[in-house]
């Protein structure tokens, strides 16, 4: 066999037994462009999470078999703490670690409607397509700043074994669809549509406005105008220069909104920062209704 024939990565498996199967990622799809991209902005935005931790991705195969970086990642986005080991070398370990881990990832999006593509058995045998799927999952819900690439797939392999004999076979799986669809996971927990929804579907280009609002400074800025005090340059980031940053302004604003006796919006602070309109229109009409005889 030519080098050039033999499959990058290959998988390190046990003789199948009987009725058994298994799957790889087809080496031709290893190589899609598309998918290519999609594993750099997977490891652009691990490395922009977990800067502060100074953990370096840089294959996501191997880096994050083990259960260590999906650990850190999983707690600083959904800011739950995983009471576990932090380094561990053996198999049985790096199992248990995943199956915790992996048990808190499924038990937060199992209810948003996500398709669980992966197990502990997939992502420790570095399954390369189980571990972009979970991460899809986990950008689009919590919505990371980044656009990922649409309509990504890849050919997987299948291998079964029947009566001695292996059969191999090929299904197409799909990683991404389109931007729009991905959102609509996001939007499920919210109402139906409304008078928003229409003023969006009219009047689109004449609402760039709100978009100065999605670093959270002119909110809290407007808060102290609205109440009459003076907000503590301290207590926000008066020139945010990321997400998280921006994210701490539009939290800050919206505890002085309930400080002031409003109820709590029901818009998430990420939603404004990453300019989903009607989010931000939710907030900004709350503060209307309430503010709107104050001279």
């Amino acid at each position: 066999v030519r080098p050039s024939a033999i499959p990058l990565h290959p998988p390190v498996w046990d003789p199948l037994d009987d009725n058994t199967e298994r799957s790889m990622l087809d080496p031709s799809s290893r190589e899609n462009p598309k998918f290519k991209e999609l594993q750099r902005l997977l490891i652009d935005w691990i490395n922009n999470e977990l800067v502060e931790e100074r953990i370096i991705v840089k294959d996501l195969e191997e880096d994050l078999y083990d259960g260590q970086v999906l650990q850190k990642l999983f707690e600083k986005l959904s800011r739950w703490m995983l009471n576990m080991a932090e380094v561990t070398q053996s198999e049985i370990g790096q199992k248990q670690k995943l199956k915790m881990v992996l048990g808190a990832v499924n038990q937060l999006l199992r209810p948003h409607g996500w398709d669980i593509d992966w197990s502990v058995d997939s992502v420790h045998s570095k399954n390369l397509v189980a571990i972009v799927s979970l991460l899809v999952a986990l950008a689009m819900h919590f919505q990371a700043p980044i656009r990922l690439p649409e309509h990504v797939s890849v050919q997987i392999v299948l291998v079964k074994k029947r009566d001695g004999i292996l059969q191999t076979s090929h299904v197409t799986k799909e990683i991404t669809t389109t931007n729009d669809n991905a959102m609509s996971h996001i939007f499920t927990f919210l109402p139906e549509r409304d008078a928003f929804d229409t003023l969006l579907d009219h009047a689109p280009d004449k609402l760039n406005v709100v978009k100065m609002f999605a670093d959270g400074v002119y909110l809290v800025l407007l808060m102290g105008l609205l109440e009459g005090y003076f907000v503590p340059l301290y207590n926000f980031y008066l020139t945010p220069e990321n997400f998280e940053q921006k994210v701490h302004n539009v939290a800050f604003a919206f505890e002085l909104m309930q400080d002031a006796g409003l109820k709590k919006p029901k818009s998430r602070p990420e939603d404004v920062v990453n300019i989903i309109l009607k989010s931000t229109l939710r907030v900004l009409y709350n503060l209307f209704t309430n503010y709107r005889h104050t001279e």
